[in-house]
């Protein structure tokens, strides 16, 4: 695809400088569902009960749509947005203290524009954030690295190409010196690492060939973000891709273990805690012929074709599952793609309590100062103790639609609709 590079970095009016001293973990959250990936903050309270006058800091206008989540450190807030029709693709910084908008910049104007999914965006990917440094993708139109003080450009890439067919959805992950980028269409399927300083690809590695040429075309694209988890001393990087579930070395790319099923996208990214890997596998007919995705626990410590004696459980659930669970002590905690709220047993795959809900969720579960917060695409957002009842504590609403997932930090909620950053704190 012939794409014109737009680099073009403006920043608003001033931009003040902001002290990096005294920042701990409850006041970052670097990538989609937080510094670890695995939607848990580390903040000792947050509202648990707000609307649009009520317990808001701030709210700042986001111009064009996105779903891409916020990220946070050193007192700045990162995002992506794109106009309506694609034309445009924007990454922004607001100030965490005030909603103070600080850069908006253009990176790309892409020449051709591929269809998209009706509720997705052209900014849906969430960026990865590292002190002095911010990582932007906006899929096969661009990725980039850019400087948080001065929002000067650093490299760009737009030869990480695909087919999303739908629109783009993996988000960033930073490993090391890596940048891991997940590039699967319809028409190519592979994982690359960057190196984060230059761009330069260090590693890629592509789907098994064997696996995705059976599929039908349009089974072979995915959407997930992956994991790290460490296994006897060594990381590995978790990725379900359509057909397949894969465990890599990250330094190099190589396979290390793989579980094959499925035969059309995902989009929950995997998750893990007490040494167990969890995700949805492609979907797939049931004898009853209908579509199934299972919900598969998986112990990571294996090597090669691991289905038949590292499953630990599986969970038939409904296909097309967009948002991802959250594990917590041993209960992992779900809306799934039929409006389902569940909380399963970690340990067997028991669910242990559900209720049917009216509304969909899309934007993933966040857990802060003893709660866990579900937020629907209606811009309700449903508080709910721990534990095995289901206990619901609050229940909120903000105008708009919500798809992105809530960042926390510093004692505060940031919660994006479709218009407006909410910055979502007790007023002191």
């Amino acid at each position: 695809m012939n794409m014109k590079r737009v680099i073009i970095a403006t920043a608003l009016a001033g931009l003040a400088a902001i002290s990096t001293t005294g920042w701990t973990q409850q006041d970052t959250w670097t990538h989609f569902r937080g510094d670890k990936l695995d939607g848990i903050s580390g903040v000792a309270k947050v509202p648990l009960h707000w609307n649009d006058s009520t317990n808001i800091a701030w709210k700042t206008e986001i111009e064009g749509k996105g779903w891409s989540s916020p990220v946070v450190r050193d007192g700045q807030i990162w995002l992506t947005t794109a106009t309506l029709d694609g034309t445009e693709m924007k990454a922004v910084c607001l100030e965490l203290e005030s909603g103070k908008k600080t850069f908006d910049i253009l990176l790309f104007k892409p020449d051709t524009l591929q269809k998209k999914h009706a509720i997705n965006t052209y900014a849906t990917p969430t960026c990865a954030f590292e002190k002095g440094r911010i990582y932007v993708t906006f899929g096969t139109y661009g990725t980039a690295c850019l400087n948080t003080s001065d929002g000067q450009v650093v490299w760009t890439r737009t030869d990480l190409t695909c087919d999303h067919v739908q629109g783009p959805g993996s988000s960033l992950m930073i490993y090391k010196n890596l940048l891991i980028v997940h590039v699967e269409g319809t028409d190519v399927q592979y994982l690359a690492a960057l190196d984060k300083t230059t761009g330069k690809t260090v590693w890629r590695t592509d789907r098994p060939k064997e696996l995705y040429d059976p599929l039908p075309w349009i089974g072979k694209k995915a959407y997930i973000t992956p994991i790290i988890v460490r296994v006897n001393g060594k990381d590995l990087l978790i990725s379900n891709g359509s057909a397949v579930c894969m465990a890599y070395d990250p330094e190099t790319g190589e396979e290390i273990w793989r579980i094959v099923q499925g035969i059309d996208s995902t989009i929950s990214m995997p998750f893990a805690e007490n040494g167990v890997v969890y995700f949805y596998a492609g979907f797939v007919q049931n004898k009853e012929g209908k579509n199934v995705s299972d919900l598969i626990a998986v112990n990571p410590d294996g090597k090669g074709d691991v289905a038949d004696d590292h499953i630990l459980w599986r969970l038939p659930s409904p296909p097309l599952q967009l948002l991802t669970p959250l594990v917590l002590n041993g209960i992992i905690y779900t809306i799934n793609s039929e409006n389902l709220l569940q909380c399963m047993d970690a340990k067997s795959g028991e669910v242990l309590n559900s209720r049917k809900l009216k509304t969909k969720y899309h934007s993933s579960p966040v857990y802060a100062a003893g709660h866990i917060f579900f937020t629907s695409i209606k811009g309700e957002t449903m508080v709910i103790k721990p534990g095995a009842e289901l206990q619901v504590v609050a229940e909120n609403k903000l105008p708009g639609e919500v798809f992105a997932t809530p960042a926390v930090v510093n004692n505060s909620i940031l919660l994006r609709t479709d218009r407006f950053l909410y910055r979502i704190a007790e007023k002191k």
